[in-house]
């Protein structure tokens, strides 16, 4: 008897092979625990300075990696002090074994594939089938980056990205940030390529926290399925940017990692202050998201949902979420909770 794949089943496996922050590489002082689509990782950098992701689970009795140290360019449990090498994974020394031509041949963890960039380390679980975002119109800046601090979401990753693009939600949600608006939306300028969706967005001086800023185009970028950013491009000040990254802990539980930057030339306030105002927007977010029912949007199409002209930013990511799923299928489905096999 064929098992029905769902679509549910097939965005996770479309995922295990998707790039997703694990860490912010401020962090990377000491060894750092991370989850990805409920796999337990350790996120570290070697002595030469190399970051390196591998699986946290210690093969001699189970300890968790990111409570130990690092050694040169190894990885040394807590436990037992059982090291396990940067590069390759295999076991390097096990300091109560006299004779170390006896360590386990075996006895190995397994070393993904990891990347630095916008102020985190990414990583996929199996061989990536896309590129770590790399967003053209920033390439010609000169950004510095400030990686915040993640926060607890629980929902998936679609819809953290659908609530930082969301724009018909300012009214009501944001008031305390953005003061009285006016709750229609206009006709929304809205692109799609691929898996790449654009909007741009005047942003009119408002009461609140931003008041003094003066008008800007916000233009939006979201990269299916997981970067969302806004690159504030205002008349007397320059450019800044805010951008989201969530971490799929588990298909409906998100670490929102996200970062701001401000071009050279930008004359507002600093990283700090730019970060302080977009995480108070963050924190008027979190509640209502958490709220969501269901947690996840529902590929499978078992929930009822009404869309107007307003959703058209969000519903043109869906449709590129929708054909990242069918990309992701260049492998075999691995069904939820199927066994899977060591390489």
């Amino acid at each position: 008897m064929t098992t029905e794949v769902t679509q549910r089943q097939r965005a996770e496996q479309a995922m295990r092979r998707q790039w997703f922050p694990v860490a912010r590489s401020v962090d990377l002082d000491k060894p750092q625990s991370a989850t990805l689509l409920g796999e337990k990782l350790v996120v570290y950098r070697t002595a030469s300075g190399k970051v390196v992701v591998q699986e946290a689970r210690c093969p001699h009795r189970g300890a968790d990696l990111s409570l130990g140290e690092v050694h040169g360019e190894n990885i040394a449990c807590p436990y037992h002090g059982w090291q396990f090498s940067g590069e390759n994974g295999k076991c390097s020394h096990i300091p109560a074994l006299e004779d170390q031509c006896k360590i386990p041949q075996a006895a190995a963890i397994r070393t993904l594939a990891c990347q630095e960039r916008y102020g985190h380390v990414w990583t996929a679980l199996e061989e990536p089938l896309f590129d770590l975002y790399d967003l053209a119109e920033w390439r010609e800046l000169n950004l510095e980056w400030l990686a915040a601090e993640p926060l607890d979401s629980p929902t998936g990753v679609a819809v953290a990205v659908e609530n930082f693009g969301d724009v018909a939600h300012f009214a009501y949600i944001h008031r305390g940030m953005m003061g009285k608006l006016n709750p229609q939306v206009e006709p929304l300028n809205v692109r799609r390529e691929g898996l790449d969706v654009w909007m741009d967005r005047p942003l009119i001086s408002c009461e609140g926290e931003w008041a003094n800023d003066g008008d800007c185009m916000m233009n939006y970028h979201i990269v299916a399925p997981g970067l969302v950013a806004i690159t504030y491009d205002y008349e007397r000040l320059g450019k800044r940017i805010v951008a989201g990254f969530p971490c799929p802990i588990a298909y409906d539980h998100v670490k929102i990692f996200w970062a701001v930057a401000n071009d050279r030339d930008y004359t507002g306030g600093d990283l700090q202050e730019c970060l302080r105002v977009e995480e108070l927007l963050y924190l008027e977010d979190l509640p209502v998201a958490a709220t969501i029912i269901p947690r996840e949007i529902d590929w499978d199409g078992n929930h009822v949902e009404h869309s107007t002209a307003a959703d058209l930013y969000t519903m043109n990511y869906r449709r590129a979420f929708r054909e990242f799923i069918e990309r992701g299928q260049h492998a075999p489905v691995r069904l939820v909770g199927e066994q899977r096999v060591a390489p």
